[in-house]
C-alpha cells in the first residue's frame, strides 16, 4: 500500500512540475512558475527513492503505468478535457503492466 501512495505522490509532483514548464513555454505564463516547478520535480525524484523495490529500473518501469493514469486525471481535472474510452482502456492496460512488473514473484537476486 505504501508503494501505491508513493507512486501517486510522485506522479502529482512530476506532472505539476512539468506542467509549470508547459504553462511557461506553451501558455505564456510567468517564468516565476519555474522555481516551484523545479522543486516539484526534485520532490518527484526523491519520492521514487522511497518505492519498495530492489532495483531502480523496475521501480521506474512500474511507475510509468501510474504516471499515465495520473496524467489522464490531470487532463480531466486541470485541463478540463475528459478522457475518452481509448484513454481509459490504454491506462488500464498500463496499470496492469505496472502491477505485473512490480508485484510478480521473483527469485532472489543472484539465483
Amino acid at each position: 500500500m505504501k508503494t501505491g501512495g508513493v507512486y501517486v505522490a510522485a506522479a502529482i509532483a512530476e506532472i505539476a512540475g512539468c506542467f509549470g514548464f508547459w504553462a511557461w513555454l506553451r501558455l505564456g505564463k510567468s517564468a516565476w512558475l519555474l522555481p516551484a516547478s523545479m522543486l516539484s520535480l526534485a520532490a518527484f525524484a526523491w519520492l521514487l527513492t522511497l518505492v519498495e523495490s530492489s532495483a531502480a529500473g523496475r521501480a521506474y518501469a512500474a511507475y510509468g503505468g501510474v504516471y499515465i493514469a495520473a496524467s489522464l486525471v490531470w487532463l480531466w481535472q486541470v485541463e478540463g478535457v475528459k478522457p475518452d474510452r481509448w484513454d481509459l482502456i490504454g491506462s488500464a492496460l498500463c496499470l496492469v503492466g505496472a502491477a505485473i512488473i512490480l508485484f510478480a514473484p521473483r527469485a532472489p537476486a543472484g539465483v
